[in-house]
């Protein structure tokens, strides 16, 4: 794990899965997480979630805040904000309040916005 200092000075812990590792089933934190490796499976974090650009993730992506420099296949659901870099890649439906698309950034997929409001 890697203690980063978040926006308010605090310590926050960050998962790390490094490239050359591989995960075949669902992986869930409750914490921040960076993928550089490769997941087979769906990923559910309760922060912020970094797709590196080597990694590769296919399954179903939940996460607070998403920033994808990789390759997601699969649904995306991002409660606040997903941001899809230059050399980013994303095949499937997206989910999110805020979307921020770099030029270069590949999408083959449906999005939909969600609102401040809460679902009933």
């Amino acid at each position: 794990m890697l203690n980063k200092k978040s926006s308010n000075g605090s310590l926050q812990d960050v998962s790390i899965i490094s490239k050359g590792v591989n995960i075949e089933g669902k992986f869930k934190s409750e914490g921040s997480v960076r993928i550089d490796g490769i997941v087979n499976g769906d990923v559910i974090v309760g922060g912020n979630l970094t797709v590196g650009e080597t990694a590769e993730v296919t399954g179903e992506v939940k996460a607070e805040n998403i920033t994808l420099c990789g390759k997601i296949f699969g649904q995306v659901f991002a409660s606040d904000k997903l941001v899809m870099e230059s050399k980013s890649y994303l095949k499937g439906d997206l989910c999110a309040k805020i979307l921020v698309v770099e030029p270069g950034a590949f999408f083959d997929g449906k999005c939909q916005m969600t609102s401040d409001q809460k679902e009933e």
